[in-house]
């Protein structure tokens, strides 16, 4: 793989309250998913890092989640129907678009966030809800899935166009899914390490389970976390590595 796509979750500070170094993160990245206020962000941080997107070409998509401001959308939101799904994905993307507007700028894709994205990727009707919430705003948004997921199937059903996510900073499970992170071991500091893994992720096309398992998984782009403590150090040495081995950080190229 001659090139891949560095993208972050930013924007996820709220009021006065900051999460993350968006200023730092986003001289690493070619993509950033931005929080648009049900699991944080608001219209003003919004605003502030579409502003930064732009500034340096970096493309922006809207990271939709539950509405758990106090649990940071970390926690699943049992009993919605797909339709309230469906309109929580819609008001979201719909909010960004607003903002990115305002500065002229577009929003590109879409990432949904934490436990709605943990839970669609094992559930069906959520995964297809999150696809059709997508596809009713605008069928050429690109959906960023977890690759090997029911994202990936809810997407090529919709018909959108697709980019396949692996993470930088997360451990997997056997099943190709995120390991949780109420378990040991479900977030990687190690910024050595993690580049190395990244690296060897790009070379490969594989991903090594948490018991060493390899899985076959396509790529299209690499997540690093923005509110991991050394998130910056950590993006920083991913960047190097994949330089250094010869792979161009670049934004992605979406697929049908």
């Amino acid at each position: 793989m001659a090139t891949i796509d560095l993208n972050c979750d930013l924007g996820e500070s709220f009021g006065m309250w900051e999460m993350g170094n968006d200023a730092a993160m986003i001289e690493l990245v070619s993509s950033v998913n931005i929080a648009c206020g049900y699991h944080a962000g608001d219209a003003d941080v919004m605003r502030k890092t579409v502003q930064l997107a732009k500034a340096r070409n970096v493309k922006i998509g809207a990271h939709p989640g539950y509405r758990d401001l106090h649990g940071f959308g970390r926690r699943p939101i049992v009993g919605l129907t797909a339709l309230e799904i469906e309109n929580l994905i819609a008001y979201q993307i719909g909010a960004l678009q607003g903002i990115a507007a305002m500065e002229g700028y577009k929003v590109t894709h879409v990432k949904a966030h934490g436990a709605i994205s943990n839970v669609a990727c094992e559930d069906d009707m959520t995964a297809r809800a999150i696809a059709a919430g997508i596809k009713a705003v605008d069928r050429n948004l690109t959906f960023v899935v977890l690759a090997n997921s029911k994202l990936v199937t809810a997407g090529e059903a919709a018909g959108l166009p697709l980019a396949h996510e692996v993470f930088a900073d997360r451990a997997y499970e056997d099943n190709g899914n995120l390991v949780s992170r109420k378990k040991p071991g479900a977030v990687l500091h190690d910024p050595v390490m993690v580049a190395d893994r990244v690296v060897k992720m790009a070379q490969t096309g594989e991903v090594i389970s948490i018991t060493g398992k390899v899985i076959k998984m396509k790529m299209d782009t690499v997540c690093i976390h923005g509110d991991t403590p050394g998130a910056v150090e950590l993006g920083r040495h991913v960047r190097d590595g994949l330089k250094a081995a010869g792979i161009d950080v670049t934004p992605f190229k979406t697929v049908l």
